[in-house]
């Protein structure tokens, strides 16, 4: 016989390494005399979508096209330090120092348009790669805007830090400000159990995630259906085997790992957008909090179908039929 059961998980995660431990991101942006830019930034992209984060916000603080950026990554001989890229911190951290940089070489793209064009410096904003004036569109180009930023001899080159580093909590009571910014997210998850094999199959997972501002709403949306994939290896198939210290799971022969036909067919993801002050553009991380909900919402799901909780991961079928014999299924 095969039940269904639906489950919730819910979750909140702090951004950022917190409890007074450093945390920062330095980024420089240099604009080229075609009006293009080059980013340097030690964050490493590990396919969680951070150079392309990068460009966005560097190209919305310029008023520019994300293609008109280019982004160097990671390279100890040439990047400035951004911190590993761990505790969802990268868009908070990096996003900002990437922002603060874009805003600090823009000060002398604007001093430049407005000599070209004899205005106040005030009037001017840049957007799509074009210059305005008080909100007119003007006939100088953000090339054209470059090109003379250089060769008059002001500064082409901005550079940004940001420090999220918060105080550690107090010793006596263990309150405080331990983390810069907060997230949160709930999962649904359907499941169905086999009662007579103890096989579990997730039919449908439903995440949302608050995610602040999305920078990338694509990229977001990628994260959130990566996340409930892992999550399910976690809940379901993910497990270390341990023989007096020995592993016996040490390669992906043994060490199992969901692969497509395990992920459910209906992944819906929903992004959740209240803007945090703190971040970049409202922004906050998404990359943890994307897998943290969907492994309890299975279990919870597992035991509204059955009636047996599991209290150890992952719920193989073993596991789940020994419990269902326990109660008497």
């Amino acid at each position: 016989m095969k039940k269904r059961g639906i489950g919730y998980g819910c979750m909140m995660y702090a951004i950022g390494f917190g409890f007074g431990r450093p945390d920062n991101s330095a980024v420089s942006v240099e604009v080229g005399e075609d009006g293009t830019v080059t980013v340097l930034s030690g964050c490493a992209d590990m396919g969680q979508g951070s150079t392309e984060m990068i460009a966005l916000i560097v190209a919305e603080e310029l008023g520019i096209l994300p293609e008109d950026v280019q982004v160097l990554t990671a390279d100890t001989a040439t990047t400035p330090d951004a911190g590993p890229s761990t505790a969802s911190r990268q868009t908070y951290v990096t996003g900002h120092a990437a922002k603060k940089a874009a805003a600090d070489v823009k000060e002398s793209l604007i001093d430049s348009a407005a000599e070209l064009l004899g205005v106040d410096p005030q009037g001017i904003t840049f957007r799509k790669r074009q210059v305005y004036y008080n909100g007119e569109k003007t006939h100088l180009s953000m090339a054209e805007v470059a090109a003379y930023c250089r060769r008059s001899g002001r500064k082409a080159i901005g550079w940004g830090w940001h420090n999220i580093t918060t105080p550690d909590v107090d010793p006596e009571t263990n309150q405080g400000e331990a983390y810069a910014a907060y997230t949160f997210a709930a999962h649904v998850a359907e499941v169905e159990v086999d009662t007579e094999t103890g096989e579990v199959t997730v039919l449908r997972v439903v995440a949302a995630n608050d995610v602040g501002k999305s920078i990338n709403p694509l990229a977001v949306e990628g994260q959130m259906e990566g996340g409930v994939a892992m999550g399910l290896g976690q809940a379901l198939i993910e497990e270390v085997i341990l023989d007096r210290g020995r592993p016996l799971t040490p390669t992906l022969a043994e060490y199992l790992i969901p692969t497509a036909k395990d992920v459910p067919h209906e992944v819906v993801s929903l992004i959740v957008e209240e803007e945090d002050p703190t971040g970049p553009f409202g922004a906050k991380g998404v990359g943890e909090p994307a897998n943290i909900p969907t492994a309890p919402a299975i279990i919870n799901a597992i035991a509204n179908a059955v009636g047996v909780r599991i209290t150890e991961l992952p719920a193989t079928p073993e596991k789940v039929r020994q419990l269902l014999r326990e109660k008497g299924n």
